[in-house]
C-alpha cells in the first residue's frame, strides 16, 4: 500500500510550463525534420529550373541591374561607392527578409495537412523558412562581393561580422513570421495585405536610396520607428562602408531582434495547439 502511495503522479498546475518553452523544446529534438523541410524547400524551388541554383546569384543581380538602371541618376550623389554595390547591399537583406516571412505564412498553410495526421512542432515551418532564406542569401553574397570588386569598393575584414546580421535579421524575420502566421491563421486575407505592407514598407527603408537625401523633418520617423533600418543598416555597414558598426547601431539592431523574436515565439506558442483547427 505504502509502495503504490510512493508512485502515485501528482498534477500541479502551478509548475506546468509556458507553451513557449515546450515548443523550444519540441523545436530542438525535431531538429532533424526542420533540416529535410530546408532541403526540400531548396530541392523543390531548383529541381525545375534549367539554371537551378545559379537562379539564387542571378535574381539579386537582376534586380540590381534594373534598379540601377532606373535610379542610379537620382541617387548616385548620395553614394560613397557608387550606385550598383550600394543598393545590391540593401537588396539582400531586405530580400531574405521579405521571402522569409511570407514564406513562414504559406510553409504553415502547406502543413496544414500535415498537422491533421501526425505531430509536428508548429514553429518548424517557420524555422525552416528562415534556414532555407539563410541559405539563399549566403549564396547571395558572392555576387555581392564580385560587383564590388567590379565597381571599386574595397573589401575589409569587417566582412567577418556578417554572420552576426545575418543572426539578428534572422531572428527579428523569424519573430515576425511566427506573429503573422498566427494572425493569418485566424484571418485568412491578412496573407493578401501583408504584400502590400511589404511594398509600403520597402520604400520607407533606405535600400534603393541613401538616408541623406531625405529632409531632416522625415529622416528621424523613418529611421528610429522602422526596425528594418537597423538590421538592413547592419548588413551594410561591414559590406559597402567597409567597417564594423558602433555600439549605437549595434544596440538597437540588437534589441528589436530579440524583442520581435520573444514576442512572436510567445504569441504563436500560446496558440500553436489551435493551429492545427483553424488551417
Amino acid at each position: 500500500m505504502d509502495a503504490t502511495r510512493d508512485n502515485i503522479l501528482i498534477y500541479d498546475s502551478a509548475k506546468k510550463r509556458h507553451p513557449a518553452v515546450d515548443e523550444l523544446k519540441e523545436v530542438f529534438n525535431y531538429r532533424n525534420l526542420i533540416q529535410q523541410l530546408v532541403r526540400r524547400d531548396i530541392l523543390t524551388r531548383y529541381k525545375r529550373s534549367v539554371l537551378g541554383i545559379a537562379w539564387t546569384l542571378l535574381n539579386p543581380l537582376g534586380m540590381m541591374i534594373v534598379l540601377t538602371l532606373a535610379f542610379s541618376q537620382i541617387f548616385k550623389f548620395g553614394t560613397v561607392y557608387g550606385y550598383p554595390a550600394y543598393v545590391l547591399s540593401g537588396l539582400l537583406p531586405w530580400t531574405f527578409f521579405s521571402q522569409t516571412t511570407t514564406a513562414a505564412m504559406v510553409n504553415l498553410v502547406w502543413g496544414g495537412d500535415l498537422l491533421h495526421r501526425i505531430y509536428i512542432p508548429r514553429a518548424s515551418f517557420a524555422i525552416a523558412a528562415i534556414g532555407t532564406g539563410l541559405v539563399n542569401i549566403i549564396l547571395s553574397t558572392i555576387p555581392l562581393i564580385i560587383v564590388m570588386l567590379i565597381t571599386g569598393v574595397p573589401i575589409h575584414t569587417s566582412i567577418l561580422f556578417l554572420p552576426i546580421s545575418l543572426l539578428l535579421l534572422a531572428g527579428f524575420s523569424l519573430g515576425l513570421g511566427l506573429l503573422i502566421s498566427t494572425i493569418a491563421a485566424y484571418f485568412p486575407d491578412v496573407s493578401e495585405m501583408y504584400q502590400i505592407v511589404l511594398v509600403a514598407w520597402m520604400y520607407l527603408t533606405p535600400i534603393i536610396y541613401p538616408i541623406e537625401i531625405l529632409p531632416e523633418a522625415y529622416r528621424y520617423w523613418i529611421t528610429a520607428l522602422n526596425p528594418l533600418y537597423y538590421l538592413i543598416n547592419l548588413y551594410r555597414i561591414p559590406t559597402y562602408y567597409g567597417r564594423f558598426p558602433s555600439w549605437a547601431e549595434f544596440i538597437p539592431a540588437v534589441v528589436v531582434s530579440i524583442l520581435m523574436l520573444v514576442i512572436g515565439w510567445w504569441v504563436f506558442s500560446s496558440k500553436s495547439d489551435e493551429l492545427a483547427y483553424r488551417i
